[in-house]
């Protein structure tokens, strides 16, 4: 049984990742912290809750980082959707006795109590993890793995032309989590973008006619339109989220290259995740970067999960 962390931004992506790993038999989700990103932490730990609740489990959320270390954070909602999940929920109130301790504290426990057994997989600003390195620099060497959706190297980003939307959000924070030596896959625009939900899929979970399926159909096509707006030519909404998820638990869906990373910084070209040939002392690969991969053998374990699921 993989033991694993999630750590989200929920986030409609998220949301699907969530129920993918929630549905696994080989799986263990000790635990699931958020983060804002998507939506304030507010929601995104309201989504989390709400999604675990829907999908009947027991499994524990922690509320983690406000904002970005040095930076703000504005939400748009245009992807989605002002309340993280397609306009389904709606607003939640603020609660300003947020602190990121829970989630951290529980991200530092869970390694120490598991060690090489635990993976995390991060699909949000890597503020929380960043901040778990800075509060015990030990974790880094007990971890099994970290497995990070974010990034782009051959496909343009997201955000910019260089930068993809978790790094972006939290540049400070993923330098961190990339120069801290954690065993790290990183799963990017570049494998993501070839693993396409549609409409017709969607149409059939729809059909199920439960629940929990009405749910899902309905703010996944938030997404959808989303995407047919801004990415017409793809025919189809990126599984960011789950392909992480995937990826953790059957590392051979994708091909992967050693590169030792990091975040720019620099104004011009900031958030992009590029190889740091300037490194000085460590001179071994920090990460495995995904950049193909299986996207059929995926979509057909993901549907066929969900499908189990709904």
């Amino acid at each position: 049984m993989q033991k694993i962390i999630m750590d989200v931004d929920t986030g409609i992506d998220d949301a699907l990742a969530i129920a993918y790993a929630t549905s696994l038999p080989n799986v263990e989700l000790l635990g699931v912290t958020t983060t804002y990103g998507m939506a304030p932490v507010a929601y995104s730990y309201r989504n989390t809750s709400k999604i675990l609740e829907y999908l009947n489990t027991n499994i524990p959320v922690y509320k983690g980082s406000e904002k970005p270390l040095v930076r703000t954070r504005e939400y748009s909602g245009k992807i989605h959707g002002s309340d993280g999940l397609g306009e389904t929920l709606g607003s939640v109130d603020s609660d300003t006795s947020i602190s990121s301790k829970q989630a951290i504290d529980f991200i530092i426990e869970q390694i120490y109590k598991y060690k090489k057994d635990l993976t995390i997989i991060a699909t949000a600003p890597l503020t929380n993890l960043a901040k778990a390195i800075v509060k015990d620099p030990e974790i880094v060497n007990m971890i099994g793995k970290v497995v990070i959706m974010g990034g782009a190297f051959i496909t343009p980003g997201n955000v910019t032309k260089f930068a993809e939307a978790n790094i972006m959000i939290d540049p400070e924070a993923a330098n961190i989590v990339f120069q801290s030596n954690l065993p790290i896959t990183l799963v990017g625009l570049d494998v993501t973008r070839k693993t396409l939900l549609t409409n017709e899929n969607v149409e059939h979970w729809r059909k199920k006619g439960t629940k929990l399926s009405a749910f899902f159909t309905e703010f996944t096509r938030f997404y959808l339109n989303s995407y047919k707006e801004l990415h017409p030519y793809l025919k189809g909404c990126a599984l960011h989220d789950p392909l992480a998820v995937g990826v953790a638990v059957n590392p051979e869906l994708v091909k992967t290259i050693p590169l030792h990373i990091k975040v720019d910084l620099e104004d011009d070209a900031l958030g992009r995740t590029t190889e740091d040939l300037d490194r000085v002392n460590n001179f071994q690969p920090n990460t495995n970067v995904c950049i193909d991969v299986d996207a059929d053998k995926f979509m057909k374990h993901f549907f066929k999960h969900l499908l189990q699921i709904f």
